[in-house]
């Protein structure tokens, strides 16, 4: 492996986290907030300085790390195994809706149980998915270089515990990343280590208020 760090990017806001709606793999772009928390990450993420970009091929990953590749030059690569869990007939829907129509499934997934959510995928095969990835694009990385990889929340942690060696079931003992913020590993013996969780900007951006705490806990676990 090549990449001495590695930055798993979540994307800026859209419509369905300010509104706490499941997105899954429904291909919804930043909204305007999401586009400023882009832009303000970006300028930091830039001074890393990035070796390797790649993004998840859904619009919201995309335009997020479109920022940060216009503010380096350098060359974006798109893997879809850095998608989001496909969440099945959850998609589209709010947390209110999902509780009423799959209330025990919607509470094993809440539990951290490795649960098929809505038909779709479970936790631990979105993990594998997002490691393979991690490892294919840090072994492309100039050697000593950072890789950026530019993806959503679900996917991140999912990946981070995989890569770590920890079960999928540890889910709720990591805190949800917050848009347009990261996490950051380092490669450690034959395996990884977490140096850095939910970093970023914070506060509001461009006016924006920031949402209720009740709120704030549902756009964070909302996918």
């Amino acid at each position: 492996m090549s990449a001495a760090r590695v930055v798993l990017w979540r994307h800026g806001r859209t419509t369905y986290n300010a509104t706490a709606r499941f997105q899954g793999q429904l291909d919804v772009p930043l909204d305007e907030v999401g586009v400023a928390q882009a832009r303000r990450a970006a300028a930091v993420l830039a001074q890393l300085p990035p070796a390797r970009l790649v993004t998840s091929d859904l619009t919201r990953a995309a335009w997020t790390l479109a920022v940060l590749a216009e503010l380096t030059t350098l060359p974006t690569h798109v893997d879809e195994d850095l998608r989001e869990v496909h969440a099945g007939q959850w998609q589209g829907h709010g947390h209110a809706e999902i509780i009423a129509r799959w209330p025990d499934q919607y509470a094993a997934w809440r539990g951290g149980e490795d649960v098929r959510i809505g038909g779709g995928e479970t936790r631990s095969e979105v993990g594998r998915r997002v490691a393979a990835a991690v490892l294919r694009h840090a072994g492309a990385t100039p050697d000593g270089g950072t890789l950026v990889m530019s993806t959503h929340g679900g996917a991140a942690r999912a990946g981070i515990l995989t890569l770590l060696g920890l079960d999928i079931t540890s889910w709720t003992r990591l805190g949800a990343l917050g848009n347009a913020r990261w996490a950051s590993l380092a490669p450690r013996g034959e395996g990884w280590a977490l140096t850095g969780y939910d970093l970023g900007p914070t506060g509001p951006v461009d006016g924006a208020a920031e949402p209720a705490p009740e709120h704030a806990e549902a756009q964070a676990a909302t996918v």
